[in-house]
């Protein structure tokens, strides 16, 4: 018998592509005593979101955000003229009205009162400032990933979280996903035994860039999108539209896709391992960096961690496209069956889950018969990123990915990109948050310098 067996011979655990995060659903927890006519929440009980970052992605989750009752798209914000317009069309075609007010500062959309939440999906190195401002603002936040620039970014932002008790839900949308969720109860049940290892592999930044200078486009407020990172001259194509964008992969505005990507797979990495991956880690491995174009961020790595739980954890990136395989591609795929360019794997004494986007695998394939209902450890039950943000906004409880996990996982990103730039072994403590007695590598954790007037403190 195949020791692989996929999880779509349970009805709950149907196979899903990255566009049906979209699709699913969750109970509300709106009283019946605030719905209006027809079930419909009444005005008063509806969550009313801003967007600040309109583009491809911001537009994506903005879709999201428009199909839920729960919620009144009032703002939408970009430096971009036409993405913004394009976002205000998009959300006055939902409300059959003309009242979303569009915006190019952002600071405008926070001082509105009656907004209560947004959602971040501006560049990279806008996360945390936006957030930030938002946040001492009074609003709560739904983040895109990555978070922040530096680890010390992400350790202010959720300072003020915490601080100021926002509600934060961060973009690592699989945490919505079913099959994820199994995957990481099955390994914190101990279903495969004790954890000894974990397999999470993604694509890496994309080499090249054009070096180009061109005109800034006429729609584009250039030296507003720079914002707090170094003025520099415009390149074709770096504040493109969809995969074209190079800014992804300029270390100014990105730590590159072993964050970007990466952390998708890492994060449900460190959500099933638990407090395996604590106490101190061991980091060292190889990568490579572009030397020409202005893309400058890891282009592939392979990145080994040992923790002092005895846990050991292999983070592997490639372009997507790439000509040459993962480092153990060929002995996943003979073990796992078939992977995407993406993955968790996790191997315990007593068996295997791995999961992605498109699968759950595991063995022994009894492990597809227990009943998650049953475990002793059930981590937070969401099936829908969007839908389970606007429930916290009105129960103020806690969401699937909350800033806790959003720095943890960030982290875990930073670390190894730092290794490798660094080209040597590193230890950090994961409580600490540092690399104790190493100044070289601690300084790498530190705030950029930022261009006035912008600072993050």
């Amino acid at each position: 018998m195949n020791p692989t067996r996929q999880c779509s011979r349970r009805a709950f655990l149907v196979r899903a592509t990255a566009s049906a995060f979209a699709a699913t659903t969750v109970p509300t927890l709106i009283p019946a005593t605030a719905l209006g006519r027809g079930g419909a929440p009444a005005p008063s009980q509806r969550v009313v979101l801003g967007a600040i970052g309109t583009g491809d992605r911001g537009q994506d989750v903005l879709r999201h955000f428009l199909q839920q009752a729960e919620c009144r798209v009032a703002a939408v914000c970009d430096v971009r003229r036409d993405m913004v317009e394009q976002a205000r069309a998009l959300v006055d075609g939902r409300y059959q009205n003309r009242d979303c007010r569009a915006y190019a500062d952002f600071r405008e959309l926070l001082a509105r009162p009656d907004i209560d939440a947004v959602l971040i999906a501006s560049a990279d190195h806008w996360h945390v400032p936006h957030a930030l401002a938002a946040v001492r603002a009074g609003k709560d936040l739904y983040v895109e990933k990555p978070l922040g620039l530096s680890l010390e970014e992400d350790q202010i932002l959720r300072r003020e979280v915490l601080q100021r008790r926002r509600v934060f839900q961060f973009g690592t949308q699989q945490r919505s996903d079913r099959k994820f969720r199994l995957a990481c109860e099955l390994v914190r049940n101990g279903c495969i035994g004790t954890l000894k290892h974990v397999n999470v592999w993604s694509p890496g930044s994309e080499p090249g860039g054009s070096t180009r200078q061109v005109p800034v486009p006429a729609t584009l407020d250039y030296d507003f999108w720079l914002g707090p990172a170094a003025w520099r001259p415009y390149t074709e194509n770096l504040v493109a539209v969809g995969w074209a964008k190079r800014w992804w992969f300029v270390s100014d505005f990105a730590v590159g896709f072993i964050a970007g990507w990466g952390i998708h797979p890492m994060d449900i990495a460190l959500w099933g391992a638990g407090d395996r991956a604590s106490g101190k880690v061991e980091v060292e491995g190889t990568g490579t960096y572009p030397a020409e174009g202005i893309c400058n961020t890891a282009a592939e790595w392979d990145v080994n961690f040992k923790f002092s739980t005895g846990l050991t954890l292999r983070f592997c990136g490639r372009p997507d496209g790439a000509k040459a395989p993962y480092p153990r591609e060929q002995e996943w795929r003979q073990r796992y069956g078939a992977i995407e360019t993406h993955g968790t794997a996790f191997e315990g004494t007593d068996g295997w889950v791995h999961v992605d986007r498109s699968r759950l695998q595991v063995h022994p394939e009894s492990l597809l018969d227990l009943d998650p209902e049953k475990f002793a450890v059930k981590l937070t039950r969401s099936s829908d990123q969007v839908k389970s943000f606007l429930a916290a906004v009105q129960s103020r409880q806690a969401t699937v990915s909350s800033i806790e996990s959003a720095v943890r996982a960030d982290a875990f990103c930073h670390v190894p990109d730092i290794a490798l730039r660094l080209k040597r072994k590193l230890t950090y403590d994961v409580k600490a948050e540092t690399f104790p007695g190493d100044d070289a590598a601690n300084r790498r954790l530190r705030l950029r310098p930022m261009r006035p007037p912008w600072q993050v403190s």
